[in-house]
């Protein structure tokens, strides 16, 4: 498993490598045996040099000697693949030891080979003509989950008279869950079907190393089903011998440095937290503009907001150049599309990632209202009950509403719009809002922008709908003792007890995986009948 490598590979910290031993254990298979107590043994045949490699080697332990199968190399293959395995190598058993690659050793991969829907295409670069890659996605539970892209194989005759087959196709939204947004990601109906061979499925459910290999006009798309993963026995380990092909390489610096003086927590602890809750994370993070706030000295040191990218930020970095009214110039904003794009952000000792709520592409139209219960003075209990007024009010008028918890002080409340209103009709809505539940519960609720004057009550902000603004993304880390996050929340959770610190970066990973869907996640694409639920609030207004 290529990832499960990467994984143990990364650790430096003696607790966390301690840890690993039983989490990730790792084994180390031998394979060749180059000297011995000062006598060179490169001369000799591979297979004297593993015989002497056999008797040294302990019989049991985290040391192995990989032994091999003589003459039976298809056989072997056929079982390899069947695995789920990388592949075989195959070795000239009388050859000396020579350095480096050599005709006396062939790597045979067992690469997997599956169809696909074609549900998009990129825009072409570098001067190349027709597309960049293909949008792929693949069927799930009857569902078209999105499968990642392909952009290799396809001679230049392909490019053209694809790229004329997929404009006469396009739609405007995708058909795949998942998929990503911005100006240059462009949709067709799922129809198209294309062969392609990969080498395995990554953790965030897309294609690793995809290459096209045929049209197949042959097969209907519902007949794309995504492959279930291999399952590895327990006691086979194999090692990669490449890194990723993408090169977007990331590495730690001063892991070991405290953050959190009181727990103890390191920015290694902050790296292995962004890089495990990842999967729910980043289709927050997906084409969205991202402002880091950066501790180089932890929690108790200075700070500072970063929205431009610096100069030393990776190429394979993704930015966009959006127009900042407060700056009054353009900004080149960081876009968190990846893994490693979230690993370089967290090594930059930034702790917690605040987005806007619109992509890019669409910057005028966001993605969800938002209230603010902000307590400052009042009781955080006032806030469970403020928000479960709001969420009252929602349920009676039909609209759709989703919380989480701010990772600071407070509650968020996001209602899905769809992309298809204004900021200003945005704020309009959650101002609307704001004042019923300020109306029902006087004693607890306000508007009061002004600190000094909200008598210790809670301040229902829907301010914060505005371009440019900004919001913690959901499962961002927040620069406070105890290292809480904002954590998405189900409504049966907002009750009398809850508290902010119940989530934070040591327990919010194992409970996602045990939650498994995230109850925030319809806020992102929802579409509410928004002109109903208006005339039902209009009539509780009057």
């Amino acid at each position: 498993s290529f990832q499960r490598l990467q994984k143990r590979a990364r650790l430096s910290r003696p607790p966390d490598i301690r840890r690993a031993t039983v989490e990730l254990p790792a084994t180390l298979y031998l394979f060749d045996c180059l000297g011995f107590e000062g006598r060179d043994l490169r001369p000799l045949p591979l297979l004297d040099r593993k015989d002497v490699l056999r008797r040294l080697l302990p019989p049991a332990g985290p040391l192995r000697f990989s032994d091999h199968v003589p003459e039976k190399g298809a056989e072997l293959f056929e079982r390899v693949a069947a695995m789920g395995l990388e592949g075989v190598v195959a070795k000239k058993a009388d050859a000396p030891y020579r350095a480096g690659r050599s005709a006396d050793w062939l790597k045979i991969r067992a690469d997997l080979v599956d169809d696909f829907v074609v549900v998009g295409w990129t825009d072409p670069k570098r001067g190349r003509s027709g597309f960049g890659a293909l949008h792929l996605a693949a069927y799930e539970a009857g569902r078209l989950v999105y499968a990642g892209r392909v952009g290799s194989g396809f001679s230049g005759d392909q490019l053209d008279a694809t790229l004329a087959r997929l404009e006469a196709a396009g739609v405007a939204e995708p058909a795949a869950e998942g998929a990503p947004r911005g100006p240059e990601h462009h949709w067709v109906a799922p129809e198209l079907v294309v062969e392609v061979r990969y080498r395995e499925w990554t953790e965030d459910g897309s294609l690793r190393h995809p290459v096209f290999l045929r049209f197949r006009d042959d097969k209907p798309p519902a007949e794309c089903e995504k492959r279930a993963p291999a399952s590895l026995p327990a006691a086979v380990e194999v090692a990669a011998d490449e890194p990723a092909s993408s090169g977007r390489q990331v590495r730690l610096t001063n892991p070991d440095k405290v953050f959190w003086p009181a727990e103890g927590y390191t920015k290694g602890d902050l790296v292995a937290y962004y890089e495990a809750i990842a999967p729910w994370l980043l289709p927050y993070l997906a084409d969205r503009p991202v402002v880091l706030t950066r501790y180089p000295d932890g929690i108790d040191g200075k700070s500072f907001y970063q929205k431009d990218a610096p100069d030393w930020a990776p190429e394979w970095l993704r930015t966009a150049t959006v127009w900042s009214e407060g700056a009054e110039r353009e900004l080149r904003y960081i876009v968190c599309d990846s893994v490693a794009s979230l690993l370089w952000i967290a090594n930059s000792a930034s702790i917690p990632l605040h987005v806007w709520h619109s992509r890019l592409g669409s910057l005028e139209t966001p993605d969800w209202c938002v209230l603010d219960l902000d307590p400052k003075d009042a009781p955080f209990e006032h806030v469970i009950e403020v928000a479960r007024a709001l969420h009252d009010l929602c349920d009676a008028i039909g609209l759709p509403h989703y919380v989480k918890t701010s990772g600071s002080s407070g509650l968020h409340v996001l209602v899905p719009l769809g992309g298809a209103f204004t900021y200003e009709q945005s704020r309009t809505l959650a101002h609307l809002l704001a004042r019923v539940v300020e109306a029902e519960r006087p004693d607890i609720a306000t508007l009061e922008r002004v600190i000094d004057r909200r008598q210790g009550k809670v301040y229902l902000d829907y301010l914060q709908n505005g371009h440019g603004k900004l919001i913690a993304a959901p499962f961002s880390v927040r620069p406070k003792p105890g290292a809480p996050v904002s954590a998405p929340l189900d409504w049966d959770e907002v009750r009398p007890g809850l508290a902010i610190l119940d989530f934070t970066i040591a327990n919010t990973p194992a409970r996602m995986r045990e939650l498994g869907a995230d109850p925030l996640r319809p806020a992102l694409d929802g579409k509410p009948d928004l002109p109903a639920s208006l005339r039902r609030l209009q009539e509780r207004l009057s």
